[in-house]
């Protein structure tokens, strides 16, 4: 992708993702993602109705009238990508490319956690930790991790949910709260990794995938090509059984994944490239709001 391509791809994401944040998701995301705890903001004078436990008695005793502490909740958090750019995320038939429906849910992710005074940052991830992006605040940090997501070339095209899991929960020190971003194309169990980041951290994944995936066109013999090992084979798309397979295929991964996930008390969700996005992530936040 060339620089001006890439700007107008940045450009458009961030207009997009930005609009989004203010006006949809900021009120979502901060009653999903609660911060640390409360802190002291002021006094005022006791009203009607106020609770008596939160009476400041020294400032009472020095005006002479009921006073009431007023707390205010303590909003920053640290907020993780964790985003898988192995090879599958190119792909693209029925909508946009993994790659862009990516980038877009992410910079809408990243601007609502910065409209909350939220830190943000990356980790991409193969079949090994392509890079790492620390955690901080403002417009400048949110574009560069988008135009990497755009951009960003691995060095491996294979896929290990487990070692992304294993190097987040060593590196993030401190209870943070992680976004899963994958469209879980991983033959590898990585249960046992989940559990053990999901013990520490807040942990969520959204699930990104091309309808394509699911199904094979009856179009007679295709060549199709495994965007992570490289391998490529005929297939006879005009067969039923052929077709019926790949579809079991698809389904028994499908459902390997949501077992893991549940098993691991994540919430989550799916979301098809030629789809909105924007209903299944407000799914999400309000899913986090009634538990």
């Amino acid at each position: 992708m060339d620089a001006n391509e890439l700007l107008k791809k940045v450009r458009k994401i961030e207009i997009k993702s930005r609009g989004l944040s203010q006006n949809i998701f900021a009120g979502e995301y901060h009653s999903a993602f609660k911060g640390r705890g409360m802190m002291f903001s002021e006094v005022r004078e006791y009203q009607y109705g106020d609770d008596v436990r939160d009476i400041d008695w020294n400032v009472t005793a020095r005006h002479n009238n009921p006073y009431i502490k007023i707390y205010e909740e303590e909003r920053e958090l640290t907020v993780m990508l964790l985003v898988d750019v192995s090879g599958s995320r190119s792909f693209g038939a029925c909508g946009v490319d993994k790659r862009e429906m990516i980038a877009e849910i992410a910079g809408t992710l990243a601007f609502s956690a910065t409209q909350n005074n939220d830190k943000i940052g990356a980790l991409f991830f193969s079949d090994k930790v392509e890079k790492f992006i620390p955690p901080k605040k403002g417009k400048k940090h949110i574009l560069l991790i988008i135009r990497e997501l755009l951009n960003f070339e691995p060095e491996h095209r294979g896929t290990d949910i487990a070692l992304a899991l294993r190097y987040f929960t060593d590196a993030m020190r401190k209870r943070s709260t992680m976004f899963l971003i994958s469209d879980f194309i991983d033959a590898d169990d990585y249960r046992q990794a989940l559990s053990l980041a999901r013990n520490k951290h807040d942990v969520m994944a959204i699930q990104v995938y091309d309808k394509r995936d699911t199904t094979l066109p009856n179009v007679g013999l295709m060549r199709v090509n495994d965007l992570e090992t490289g391998q490529s084979m005929w297939l006879d798309t005009s067969s039923a059984k052929v077709r019926n397979t790949y579809a079991r295929w698809w389904y028994d991964r499908q459902q390997a994944m949501v077992d893991t996930l549940r098993a691991g008390r994540v919430n989550f969700v799916s979301v098809a490239t030629d789809e909105d996005y924007v209903k299944s992530l407000i799914a999400l936040f309000k899913n986090r709001t009634r538990k």
